[in-house]
């Protein structure tokens, strides 16, 4: 398969990173379907698009004609095995959770036809641990995003041992289409590229805090004015979700038992509490009054 036979993808999770991979692949002239089981998330993506799509218009990003045919591109719905059977990629974006990965895989290789590549946009489980679930472990890969979808321009196409040339190729031809700059990975490794060197970042920043060495606001603004960087870890960590944060730092120590892995107590604290950062309007940073 080459990239020009890709004309239809199908998103498997319409939350903030699913709604937003599916929105830039419609934008860009695929057909698109994103699914989700839950009515009140599918809800919450279409309203997002029926607003972010007038938007672009009014900043003069989008001509009126091309913002009503990316809206036209796009369907969500709850029917995941009706769209994936004439799918030709397909990117699964819900919760970290390996066992749900794999369930989520398996149907999708009962449901998509032969040629379909499965991708999965984990930040953190690598594709070899969900391949095994399909018939097709060469066409599974990790197409990691970066959240905001629509903003970041990164994207980490991860070759797993059983990945094949022609899907990493697709996979990094498909970045290209949609305005993206793709990295190889070469194989797999914990953390993948970015991440790995961002989480020795963000931990460090952590345990900084938790020693009560210096203060959440002053810990980003050494990052921001010393290092260069656009935003701090704990801003950054807002932005991406504090709840993400928590279970990937309890994925990895159940993986290897390591003590050190596990999330300090003042992120452990705010995951309790639901203050998940900026979708719940709460996390390092207040928002309730914006």
């Amino acid at each position: 398969m080459q990239i020009d036979d890709v004309k239809k993808i199908v998103v498997v999770g319409a939350g903030n990173m699913g709604h937003q991979i599916a929105t830039l692949c419609a934008i860009k002239g695929f057909k698109v379907a994103c699914t989700d089981v839950k009515d009140e998330v599918l809800q919450k993506a279409e309203a997002f698009v029926d607003k972010y799509l007038p938007g672009r218009v009014e900043k003069g990003k989008l001509s009126p004609e091309q913002a009503e045919q990316a809206r036209k591109n796009i369907v969500f719905t709850a029917d995941l095995e009706k769209e994936v059977s004439d799918a030709d990629y397909v990117i699964e974006a819900i919760l970290e959770i390996l066992d749900l990965k794999r369930k989520v895989f398996a149907d999708l290789d009962k449901w998509a036809p032969p040629h379909a590549i499965l991708a999965t946009n984990s930040s953190f489980l690598v594709s070899s641990k969900i391949a095994d679930a399909t018939n097709r472990p060469d066409k599974v890969c990790n197409l990691h995003f970066f959240n905001p979808a629509l903003v970041m321009k990164l994207v980490e196409v991860v070759q797993g041992p059983h990945t094949s040339d022609e899907t990493r190729q697709v996979s990094m031809d498909l970045c290209e289409k949609l305005g993206k700059v793709a990295v190889h990975l070469k194989k797999e490794v914990d953390g993948f590229l970015l991440n790995r060197i961002f989480r020795a970042i963000a931990r460090e920043a952590q345990w900084i805090l938790e020693m009560g060495v210096a203060s959440v606001e002053d810990i980003d603004k050494a990052c921001v004015y010393g290092a260069g960087h656009p935003m701090g870890p704990f801003r950054l960590n807002d932005l991406t979700g504090l709840d993400l944060s928590y279970t990937l730092n309890m994925e990895a120590f159940r993986a290897t038992g390591d003590r050190s892995l596990l999330p300090i107590p003042s992120l452990v604290e705010k995951y309790v509490k639901g203050h998940y950062g900026q979708k719940t309007g709460k996390g390092w940073y207040d928002y309730t009054d914006k």
